[in-house]
């Protein structure tokens, strides 16, 4: 309820900051992204390395950003401020504000990608998405694309339009159990397959043999993007928790929330891809091809198909629409905190630019594919802006912000006010210090490396 234009507006409880920080955080990273990644990189040793980097190094992220938000009470630009005029602060503050800006646009053209797919299988079309070439038409031809992707960024926009608890925890309240009903409806219906348990031993046992030093620091990678680390979003939805509400048993809500759903949907996707290709592990690296190429063709293959496909696709939807919302939702506070705007003209101003950036995405690899940069087509080139050059370097900006200018100690105060507990103070404090910085720096540097081509990943 917003009386007048200063009170800030706040989830209604824990489980409102809970379901919403996790909607946050599971979305189309968890759903496409880990599959293929885990796939990749080893199966059962990729999800071991991730499980430990997510209880240390995820944990840390996330308190810290939680935390700064609620003492300050303000999205991520103003959070930074409060702590002093310097150059370098007021750079780490709009570094995490400009990143959701910059993911939204392509986030929503991949959302407009799903609502087609999921409107072809509600309609009975589901057998021509497996089609060979399929795929490759759709996201070439820019007229459909773009008008899924337009529906996708309306409807964020209006949900944000709505308010916080109107709009982004009332959604995620609705979204988040179903997400959680049909990710395990799938899961159960892939596992049983035929042919499918070697695909469930490859992605749960792990294997010493496949592990690489890439297995980190992909693992690392994908633990910013899942978890949604350093997208200034956890500092903007911390500034909405009531100081009542534990830091750090919400912390630990959302942890085990996101990790269930990446391994949920790794049981929906490995065997079930296992089971058709006959064991091959080689199509299971298809990348983003894997949800929009393979998904289809092995639904196509099984009984039930196309109810299947529609439910998949429906829990996409929503994981893709949390996420969308919540990324939203950081830049629309930033602008209000910043600009002085009311929320409304800062939720119609972030649609603009999303509609303008993500055009650019939509159309190319259709009439703008002879336009790239760093020979990356325009989605792929935001994606790799934001999650492999500007979030590791937002992640450094706030460890340092915490070890050289807030002080271990104040956080401390923070989290621990009205019986708030603080079980894991010594990993928090070491890993701020030291191992976050550093593991930061690690995936900035051998990303960028990998995109000059200096090193192959």
């Amino acid at each position: 309820m917003e009386t007048h234009h200063n009170k800030r507006s706040t989830f209604s409880g824990k489980l409102g900051f809970v379901l919403s920080a996790a909607g946050a955080s599971v979305g189309l990273g968890n759903i496409w992204r880990f599959p293929y990644l885990a796939a990749k990189y080893g199966g059962g040793i990729f999800l071991l390395i991730y499980i430990i980097l997510a209880l240390t190094f995820g944990y840390t992220m996330i308190m810290a950003e939680t935390t700064l938000g609620r003492m300050t009470r303000k999205s991520p630009v103003g959070a930074y401020a409060s702590f002093g005029k310097s150059k370098w602060l007021s750079f780490g503050g709009w570094i995490n504000a400009i990143i959701p800006v910059l993911i939204v646009p392509y986030y929503s053209v991949i959302g407009g990608w799903v609502i087609k797919y999921l409107f072809s299988y509600v309609i009975g079309q589901g057998s021509e998405l497996a089609a060979d070439g399929y795929f490759s038409a759709f996201i070439s031809d820019g007229v459909s694309t773009e008008i899924c992707f337009v529906i996708f960024a309306l409807l964020t926009v209006g949900i944000i339009y709505a308010g916080v608890r109107n709009g982004v925890e009332r959604v995620s309240k609705f979204m988040m159990p179903i997400l959680v009903v049909l990710s395990v409806i799938i899961a159960v219906y892939s596992v049983t397959r035929p042919g499918a348990l070697e695909g469930v031993k490859y992605f749960l046992i792990p294997n010493v043999e496949n592990f690489s030093w890439m297995t980190v620091v992909t693992a690392m990678g994908q633990m910013f993007y899942s978890l949604s680390i350093a997208m200034g979003i956890l500092i903007t939805f911390g500034s909405y928790m009531k100081k009542d509400i534990s830091i750090e048993g919400s912390t630990r809500n959302v942890e085990i929330f996101d990790t269930a759903i990446a391994i949920m949907a790794g049981l929906m996707i490995i065997p079930a891809v296992f089971a058709f290709s006959g064991g091959d592990a080689e199509s299971l690296q298809a990348g983003p091809a894997l949800m929009f190429i393979t998904i289809p063709k092995v639904f196509a293959s099984m009984g039930f198909g196309n109810f299947v496909g529609i439910l998949f696709f429906l829990l996409v939807l929503c994981a893709a629409l949390t996420s969308s919302i919540a990324l939203t939702e950081s830049a629309v506070s930033t602008f209000q905190d910043e600009l002085g705007w009311s929320r409304k003209k800062a939720a119609l101003i972030v649609g603009v630019i999303m509609i303008a950036l993500g055009t650019l995405s939509c159309l190319g690899y259709g009439p703008l594919a002879g336009v790239q940069i760093l020979k990356m087509q325009f989605l792929d080139f935001f994606d790799f802006l934001t999650n492999s050059v500007m979030m590791p370097i937002a992640a450094i900006a706030t460890c340092l912000l915490i070890s050289k200018v807030v002080g271990t100690k104040k956080i401390e105060e923070e989290v621990l006010l009205e019986n708030g507990t603080f079980r894991r103070k010594r990993i928090f404090n070491f890993m701020i210090r030291y191992l976050c910085p550093i593991f930061a720096a690690i995936i900035l540097i051998s990303s960028v490396a990998n995109a000059f081509g200096w090193i192959s990943m």
